[in-house]
């Protein structure tokens, strides 16, 4: 990854005070070590009427995938070769901004001992970074650096030069100049707007990110027009903590509007906001309506098909009624990570006895699911080629055969009611579909009448007169749990 920021200066402001606002001396190329490679800062030009830095950083992909443990970005699962060949070492990204924030702290806080008055004075700059992912071309990068000031030439990078036709990648070349903003300025601009442009985090975003972003944010952030984007990008769309920003930079907002602080103003508005509910998350609210299913059937034995990192297994194990609970999932690592978060290893006897995690796949039969009361596919379903769906299908209600099945999956009709989510995307980038509710219905109806089952539907979350709910669930019930559908024919026969 590489960046330089050239400034220009006069014999009385010589453009090599640059090297005392970052801390770098001109003279001299220095390294420093990070988590993920080295960060290198030269000077490719440094006289008295133009200076330019450098930052090169140089990713170590194996110190990477060490470092994510599984985790993030970085060190995604996705396939052993893919976590050591990608364009990490080569397009700015959080990497890069993790970079500037250790590299050049000081300047960031725009803090200079030597030069106290250039630091605070507005200088010519220009940021050039050859290559800059940006997802949502060169629009959106025009829209975050325009309303800061900057006069942005920004291209987009062709697929390959020789075969035009392919069009354009996600990548673009970036030049950023302006007269009116200080070093402190640029350098936060970019710590939040490179990854919010890659739309990733090479780690796991914990809610001290708010923080930073408002620190980094402070005096820009709170007026910007893209906002709500820059906030729940950067927090890598995790609603909690995006909420918590925009509250934050409201409060802002307020106290600059009266001339005040904004202990002044949370003071005010924090009795009012007592009394007002917090939402209840969609997770909550779908794991409560598959308890309430559960329930109504008056199933004991259960088994969480694709049960991630256990937080259905979590709740039903709050409750005595289910007496065998089963946690099966392809993932080995997912089934870790609900084992440790269950503490199954510090779990009483009579409580762990209730409990069972095991690795399967659910395009294949298996005999350790049958005879069971009940079945849970929560969002799972659509994390499926589509071409698969049959296999499942028979796997759960052919092969296994539990008594009750409760299947829910996203309703794609409510995707225009998430403000952050762009038209045409899907909630998760590894949805290989999204049904509408007549397409989930029609699957359902046709899954219950080939095997035997009654089906009803139920919403999730609030149930929109327009789009309907954001959730929806499907209830299958065994019309004669000892009559598989080809014993009916015969009897029929």
């Amino acid at each position: 990854m590489f960046l330089t920021v050239t400034t220009t200066g006069t014999p009385e402001h010589p453009a090599t005070d640059l090297g005392f606002l970052l801390h770098k001396h001109p003279g001299k190329a220095q390294a420093f070590s990070t988590s993920f490679g080295t960060a290198h800062v030269l000077y490719p030009e440094a006289e008295e009427q133009r200076c330019t830095a450098a930052l090169l950083l140089e990713v170590d992909p194996v110190a990477l995938v060490r470092r994510g443990k599984g985790k993030g970005r970085g060190g995604a699962p996705d396939a052993a070769l893919a976590q050591y060949v990608n364009d990490r070492p080569y397009a700015a990204s959080s990497l890069l901004a993790v970079a500037l924030s250790n590299v050049f702290s000081s300047a960031m806080r725009g803090v200079c001992k030597a030069r106290p008055e250039r630091a605070a004075r507005p200088l010519p700059l220009r940021v050039e970074i050859p290559a800059l992912p940006a997802r949502g071309g060169p629009d959106l990068v025009r829209r975050l650096f325009e309303p800061l000031g900057w006069a942005v030439a920004v291209e987009a990078v062709p697929l390959d030069t020789e075969f035009p036709e392919w069009g354009d990648s996600r990548y673009v070349r970036l030049v950023l100049e302006s007269e009116t903003r200080t070093l402190s300025d640029a350098l936060r601009h970019l710590y939040v707007l490179l990854p919010v442009l890659d739309d990733a985090k090479h780690y796991w975003v914990a809610p001290d990110e708010v923080d930073k972003l408002l620190r980094a944010g402070e005096g820009w952030l709170p007026g910007h027009p893209e906002q709500k984007l820059i906030t729940s990008r950067y927090l890598s769309r995790r609603w909690s903590l995006t909420r918590e920003a925009m509250d934050r930079l409201e409060l802002i907002r307020l106290a600059e509007t009266d001339d005040s602080q904004v202990e002044e103003i949370d003071n005010a508005v924090e009795a009012e906001a007592e009394q007002e509910a917090k939402p209840t998350p969609l997770a909550v609210q779908r794991r409560e309506a598959i308890l309430t299913a559960l329930r109504d059937h008056a199933a004991a034995r259960v088994l969480d098909l694709g049960c991630g990192e256990g937080q259905l297994v979590r709740e039903l194990l709050k409750e005595p009624r289910f007496t065998e609970i089963v946690g099966v999932d392809v993932s080995v690592r997912a089934l870790t990570i609900a084992s440790r978060r269950l503490k199954l290893d510090r779990m009483g006897e009579r409580q762990a006895a209730r409990v069972k995690l095991f690795q399967g796949s659910l395009a294949y039969t298996d005999k350790r699911l049958k005879g069971y009361d009940a079945a849970v596919l929560s969002e799972v379903i659509e994390h499926l080629d589509l071409p698969r769906l049959p296999a499942l299908e028979y796997a759960v209600f052919g092969a296994a055969r539990p008594r009750t099945v409760v299947v829910t999956t996203p309703n794609v009709e409510y995707n225009v009611r998430w403000e952050t989510l762009p038209a045409g995307h899907v909630r998760h980038r590894d949805h290989r579909f999204e049904w509408t509710r007549e397409e989930f219905r029609t699957w359902a109806r046709a899954v219950a009448e080939r095997h035997g089952y009654g089906v009803e539907f139920r919403p999730v979350g609030p149930d929109d007169p327009e789009v309907g709910p954001p959730t929806q669930l499907a209830l299958f019930t065994l019309d004669t749990p000892t009559d598989t559908a080809t014993e009916k024919e015969a009897k029929a026969a």
